[in-house]
Formats: C-alpha cells, sequence, structure tokens
C-alpha cells in the first residue's frame, strides 16, 4: 500500500475497532486509537507475515507489551485473514478468544500479554533465539509509556543491548497519558530518549501518527550494527476522534451511539478523502 492507502486504512481500522467497543460495551479505547498507525504501517506495509501460515518460521514476530489496548490489534488480525470478521462480533464476550488482552489462541498472535512490563523480556528472548538459530527475523515490541515505570522494561532493555540484538525493534506509544493521568505527574520518565540511549539503543524519535515517518523508520532499522532499536512513536490518545484526543477519561471510555455516530462520520471524512487523495491525518 502507498501512504495515502495506508492512512486510510489506518481511519478504517479506527471505525472498526470504536464498533466492536460500542458493541461488547467495554475495551481500551484511547490507547487503540494512538497506536492504529503504528499497527497499520507494521502489518500492512512492513512486517513479513503470511495470514494463511501464522506459525511460518521466517515470519517477523509482533509482541504487544502494551495488551490492554488489544482492539487495534484484534481488528488489523481480522482485516488481514488471521481470523474471519465476524469474529469481532464476540470482542470480550462470554466463551470469546477475542478478550481484552492478547491470546495465543488466535492466528497471529505470538505471546498472551497484558500484565505490564513483560513484552519487552518476552521480545529479547525470541530475538535472540533468531541470532542463534541464524534466522533472519524481526521482533517487534510495542510498549505503552505508563508501561516504562515496570523494573521489568530496564532489565529487558539491558539485556538487548547486552546481546547486541540488532532485530529487535522496540517501540514506545508516547502519548504521555495513562489511566490515572499525565505519566510526568504518575512517574515521571524524562529525559527518555537519553535514558533508552544509556542503556545501549539506538533511539529514532518520530511522529508516531504520521505514516510515512513510521514506514519509513520501520523499514530502515537496524540501521545501527549490533544496537537494538528503540522508536519513540510520539502520538495523540485518543487520536482520528476529536473530542477524544488527549482526554485521559477516553483510556477505556465506551462511546455512547451519539459519540459512536459522530467519530465514525469524522473517520470516514478522512478515509474517503485519503483514498480522493484530498485529505492528511
Amino acid at each position: 500500500m502507498d501512504i495515502q492507502t495506508l492512512q486510510a486504512k489506518a481511519a478504517q481500522i479506527r471505525m472498526d475497532l470504536l464498533r466492536m467497543i460500542h458493541h461488547a460495551k467495554t475495551g481500551h479505547t484511547g490507547g487503540s486509537l494512538s497506536n492504529t498507525d503504528i499497527l497499520t504501517a507494521l502489518y500492512y506495509h512492513v512486517m513479513r507475515i503470511n495470514p494463511s501460515d501464522p506459525k511460518w518460521d521466517l515470519r517477523d514476530r509482533f509482541v504487544a507489551s502494551k495488551g490492554h489496548s488489544v482492539e487495534s490489534l484484534w481488528c488489523i488480525l481480522a482485516d488481514r485473514g488471521f481470523f474471519s470478521k465476524e469474529e469481532l462480533a464476540t470482542f470480550s464476550q462470554f466463551g470469546t478468544r477475542l478478550i481484552g488482552h492478547p491470546n495465543n489462541k488466535v492466528p497471529g498472535i505470538e505471546m498472551n500479554t497484558g500484565a505490564l512490563g513483560h513484552g519487552l523480556a518476552i521480545s529479547v528472548g525470541m530475538a535472540l533465539a533468531a541470532k542463534r538459530d541464524q534466522k533472519e527475523y524481526r521482533v517487534f515490541c510495542l510498549m505503552g509509556d505508563g508501561e516504562l515505570a515496570e523494573g521489568s522494561i530496564w532489565e529487558a532493555a539491558m539485556a538487548g543491548a547486552h546481546y547486541k540484538l540488532d532485530n529487535l525493534i522496540g517501540i514506545v506509544d508516547r502519548n504521555r497519558l495513562q489511566i490515572s493521568g499525565s505519566t510526568e505527574d504518575v512517574m515521571g520518565l524524562e529525559p527518555l530518549e537519553e535514558k533508552w540511549t544509556s542503556f545501549g539503543w539506538h533511539v529514532v524519535s518520530i511522529d508516531g501518527n504520521d505514516m510515512e515517518a513510521l514506514v519509513n523508520t520501520f523499514q530502515a532499522a537496524p540501521s545501527i550494527p549490533s544496537k537494538p532499536t528503540l522508536v519513540m512513536a510520539n502520538t495523540v490518545k485518543g487520536k482520528g476522534v476529536s473530542f477524544a484526543e488527549n482526554v485521559p477519561h477516553w483510556h477505556h471510555h465506551v462511546p455512547t451511539d451519539e459519540e459512536l455516530e459522530q467519530a465514525l462520520q469524522e473517520l470516514s471524512v478522512v478515509a474517503n478523502g485519503m483514498l480522493k487523495g484530498e485529505a492528511h491525518l
């Protein structure tokens, strides 16, 4: 897909996840909206995957360490054909596979996640296995910025640098908000880029809602041999829905009927405009 088609796809995925959350009457809305561009770039343009063979040995791996924002991932996996889109209607219902965190009973999910702070350590193990098995796949790990208060993240960061895992790409969804407010009020993270650099990572800071920047950055990784890459993706929580952007309440707010209708109208304008080459996110 070209950049505008990817942007239109991201708008479509945002509409899908809002419908899914509204139907289920539960979900983590704000963080899923903020990470949609990241996942769209990865799953439609960057990662080497095969929906008809989810366990293909040479596939790139993706670990959603911020597992609570799974809604965008479920919608993308269904859209890519890992499972039927009709199954999205079962999200968070009794007996479903599509629970509120990644579940490896679902094709396309590498690892159950949700206990924050675990995903990067898992990804380090996957990347180290690839090196030792001499297999050329990359491992992408998406973390939330609030999650970085967990000490296990920094233990894993040390290990990733120690083992020179240049096939490992960490991504921080830096939307600066978590369930209880600003990350800097809850547990200050800055200077965040300098911290990752001091742990031995190559750090690239970009606009995490800029599709072209995401594609170019992910495709270039690893740009420094023998160093893991950390992409600081500066995003907007609630991205794409004007009245949800940068509003902490939308961390797990379920849109009302009226809010859903307004959000879908806004996003459909973006999607249609992108396909006509008339709009920008």
